[in-house]
């Protein structure tokens, strides 16, 4: 077995499951939250979770921060111009950020499980 193919992707249908146990321990999403295909760069089928968020016209993209890595990045898409937002609106979409956030840890630890589970983690 090669470097290259012992390496541990989280596919798609892998980061269905552990969005859904996210879900399922009653944490709020007002936006939409799903995991989009993403091809690796071997063709391989590797996921990307995505936050649409409702109080604002943008999305919040999470994986991994590379390539055999068990650590987790979340990217905030930039806005064309400044946001006017009421108390009401601030306090919104603040709440949608820490549920990303919360996501994104939980995201990280599932994959730091996952990796040690799988004994395919390569050796730094």
């Amino acid at each position: 077995m090669s470097e290259e193919s012992a390496v541990p992707y989280r596919s798609k249908a892998l980061l269905e499951e552990w969005v859904k146990e996210f879900r399922s321990q009653g944490h709020a999403i007002a936006g939409e939250l799903n995991v989009a295909l993403q091809d690796g760069s071997d063709g391989g089928d590797t996921g990307l979770v995505i936050v649409h968020l409702q109080n604002e016209f943008a999305d919040i993209y999470m994986q991994p921060i590379g390539l055999d890595e068990p650590l987790w990045e979340a990217t905030l898409t930039s806005r064309r111009e400044d946001l006017v937002l009421t108390p009401y609106q601030l306090a919104g979409l603040a709440a949608e950020i820490v549920v990303a956030g919360n996501l994104c840890t939980f995201l990280q630890f599932k994959s730091l499980d996952w990796d040690r589970a799988s004994g395919t983690h390569l050796p730094r």
